[in-house]
């Protein structure tokens, strides 16, 4: 199973849509946000996903209401957990208690944005995954990550 994963895209329309046009051409069996959508309308790129998504809520969202409507769904409060292959995953917006939450061994990867800085490390059991800003306003760096599940191979992709 690959996993699409971004985070903090923060309307920026033009880099959904080329992340969306890159989890379509790998292939991605399930896309992850990790919050900070911000509008309602940076959904819509979303609609081209060949994938299914879920995400979670960040600290910038506006119009939570609409939000929800038009994610149908797919969009909660963090944290969002899941089984996928086995592997236990948590998908978080903040960047607070992942250390403790990796070292728990709970789950055998945390997803978080928040920071707007990319992170792939192994804490203790546990990887750890920050895919950076998909939106590239902070940094000027927008990456998105590609997860392989069960084996936890992980990728960034720079947009």
């Amino acid at each position: 199973m690959l996993l699409g994963v971004l985070s903090d895209t923060h309307d920026r329309l033009d880099n959904i849509r080329k992340a969306v046009e890159l989890f379509n051409a790998r292939g991605v069996d399930l896309v992850l946000h990790a919050g900070d959508v911000v509008s309602p309308f940076a959904l819509d790129p979303l609609k081209a996903l060949r994938a299914p998504w879920q995400g979670v809520f960040g600290n910038n969202e506006g119009e939570i209401p609409y939000l929800l409507e038009k994610a149908q769904g797919r969009i909660q409060p963090a944290p969002l957990e899941l089984e996928l292959e086995g592997q236990r995953i948590l998908v978080k917006h903040f960047h607070h208690y992942v250390e403790e939450l990796a070292k728990s061994a709970k789950y055998r990867l945390i997803i978080y944005g928040h920071t707007h800085r990319h992170r792939v490390e192994k804490v203790g059991p546990t990887w750890v995954l920050n895919p950076g800003e998909a939106c590239g306003w902070l940094t000027g760096r927008a990456t998105v990550a590609l997860v392989e599940v069960p084996s936890l191979g992980i990728e960034l992709v720079e947009l």
